[in-house]
């Protein structure tokens, strides 16, 4: 949230608005103005961005409704950057673009029929105002650095929330704050200079770390064709492009409910409003696979819909990201799902085309790129600063909308070249009611996790991730001879290769988010289960090679059959379950 007028600097300087052109107004006489600084515009006192300077002149983005903003308004300039509050309290809050948390002013501010309704210009802290139990770690008289862990607070039954000296915050403990704390109260003084249990952040400037790790571990999600085929690592990115009706808000859903990530931010930048209420409504009623409690507890949600301006946009997905590298620093992995990035870029585009910019491609701005970048690249996994030494991770999955699928649009291109991960949703699997709609030979990842897997789940799982991925590929090929011929051209090992791609497609690809044992999938049943449909192939196949057996004689074999219930094993039997499958295909389909 910005700092609001009452606390904000004594210096401030003022304007007025020259021109207003839809989100962007010009305001004149604002000598002192810096690129980025917070204003509040007309008599309603709108929350605006600097975005543009030419001496005494300042180009302000607002994000608000400039209905009825006049010429001559005066302008604000509060002397400070789009900040957010960083504190206990986060968790389970949502909040609009600006950090505005929705449900107090669901419940303070009514509307027409007594519905509620979003004041413009309304100012209220994003933190609510209660105390807290804050468990002090450090003593008077020692020494603190930037970074240092210096409180814990219980903030949710998931989470503990870890207070940290803010950077740039370094010297000796002079006193201790005694019981209840609340959020704008000093939990320490270090040299008698307080240090507040909140803290404001720029939301457009990185958090400084210790030190950036290459990713190694990959962000587990329980969805096979992720896990097993494209995994995203933790601290790395991913992007889900894909037409209406694909599946990509249903797949962000599945992620944030089920990733191994231990606090969530969703974004929703610019979706539909219907979208979003529907995630406003089933989220506090999920219930967390890891606590068992509500997945509110580590989740924060920040709503800003397609009716909402288009401007706000933007401060959503900086204040996501900010709130997420918050938590990264205090040692947890954190997954930001952004829904969907495209609108942040048409958000752009209606702003560029407000300022009469030089257009780029498809009308985007010429910045676009490096706008999408500063985004991705705040992804990664770290050594946090202070001690006792932590590693956190950010891990961002974009969502973007090409219009009509069209991959080769700008936002999707510029974002393929960004993340490492590529999940290329399929509107022919869509409408086939295959779900997750990920097309496997489409997709891609760009980290080397193999090694992992290996590791922690199976020596064999690289090699089963290779044969599949081989299998899919020449069973692609073979799918379009069948489509031209029919299958009775198809030699017999090419007939195997035809069945079990199938399997492999309908039976382990194929997964309902809505079934309770089939929504999660964990590695090691993935791996029994791919384990298991490559045995089959090589049955299959040797009695392809041999000249005394016809594999089609026993493509309807029960164990076959079983395959396709596989799915439904228990995770806690799944190898137990795959050895007896196994011995079953050895007796009815071995030679």
């Amino acid at each position: 949230m910005t700092v609001p007028l009452s606390t904000a600097l004594a210096d401030w300087t003022t304007g007025r608005v020259e021109r207003v052109a839809g989100p962007v107004v010009v305001a004149t006489g604002l000598d002192r103005a810096r690129l980025y600084n917070v204003v509040r515009v007309g008599r309603r006192r709108l929350i605006g961005e600097v975005i543009r300077l030419s001496g005494d002149t300042a180009v302000i983005q607002v994000y608000e409704s400039t209905g009825g903003l006049q010429v001559g308004s005066e302008v604000i300039d509060t002397c400070v950057p789009l900040s957010v509050e960083l504190g206990p309290g986060l968790l389970g809050q949502v909040f609009d673009g600006v950090q505005r948390p929705l449900r107090t002013l669901a419940a303070d501010e009514t509307g027409l029929f007594g519905r509620p309704f979003l004041r413009r210009g309304i100012d209220v802290a994003a933190l609510e105002p209660r105390d807290w139990d804050v468990a002090i770690t450090v003593e008077v008289g020692g020494q603190v650095e930037p970074g240092d862990i210096i409180a814990t607070v219980q903030e949710t039954p998931a989470i503990e929330h870890r207070v940290l000296v803010p950077p740039g915050v370094s010297g000796i403990v002079t006193r201790l704050a005694e019981g209840a704390v609340k959020s704008t109260d000093p939990v320490i003084w270090v040299d008698d200079e307080p240090v507040l249990l909140m803290t404001r952040w720029p939301v457009r400037r990185r958090r400084p770390v210790a030190t950036r790790l290459d990713p190694d571990a990959p962000l587990v999600t329980g969805q096979r064709v992720v896990d097993m085929l494209y995994p995203v690592a933790r601290g790395g990115s991913a992007v889900i492009p894909g037409g209406f009706g694909t599946g990509k808000t249903v797949h962000e859903q599945t992620l944030a409910k089920w990733s191994d990530a231990d606090v969530i931010v969703y974004v929703g930048c610019g979706e539909r409003g219907n979208e979003l209420a529907e995630v406003l409504e089933e989220f506090p009623t999920l219930v967390d696979p890891r606590t068992g409690a509500s997945l509110m507890d580590r989740t924060i949600l920040i709503a800003n819909t397609s009716n909402m301006p288009v401007a706000a946009r933007e401060a959503s997905i900086y204040t996501a990201i900010t709130i997420a590298e918050y938590y990264r620093d205090q040692g947890y992995d954190v997954a930001v799902m952004a829904d969907s990035t495209s609108r942040w870029g048409e958000a752009l585009r209606e702003v560029s085309s407000r300022l009469e910019e030089m257009p780029g491609e498809e009308g985007y701005p010429a910045y676009l790129p490096s706008r999408l970048a500063e985004f991705y690249e705040r992804a990664g996994a770290v050594v946090a600063l202070g001690s006792p030494r932590r590693q956190g991770s950010v891990t961002v999955v974009g969502a973007v909308s090409p219009p009509g699928g069209d991959f080769s649009e700008p936002v999707t291109q510029y974002s393929l070249r960004l993340a490492g991960t590529f999940w290329a949703l399929d509107p022919d699997l869509a409408r086939r009611r295959h779900y997750p709609a990920i097309h496997w030979n489409r997709s891609y990842t760009l980290y080397a996790l193999d090694g992992w897997f290996n590791d922690h789940v199976d020596q064999d799982w690289s090699r089963h991730r290779a044969w599949a991925m081989e299998l899919l590929g020449r069973e692609e090929e073979i799918l379009s001879i069948v489509r031209l011929l029919g299958s009775d051209v198809l030699a017999p090992v090419e007939r195997v290769t035809f069945r079990i791609g199938r399997t492999i497609r309908e039976d382990f690809l194929q997964q309902s988010a809505f079934d309770d044992i089939d929504a999660y999938c964990p590695l090691l049943k993935q791996y029994w289960m791919l384990a298991v449909i490559h045995h089959a192939h090589d049955l299959l196949v040797g009695l392809a090679d041999s000249q005394d057996a016809d594999p089609d004689s026993f493509m309807a074999a029960p164990a076959l059959v079983e395959l396709s219930r596989m799915k439904y094993w228990s995770s806690d039997s799944a190898e137990a379950e795959a050895r007896a499958l196994i011995d079953r295909l050895n007796e009815e389909v071995g030679i």
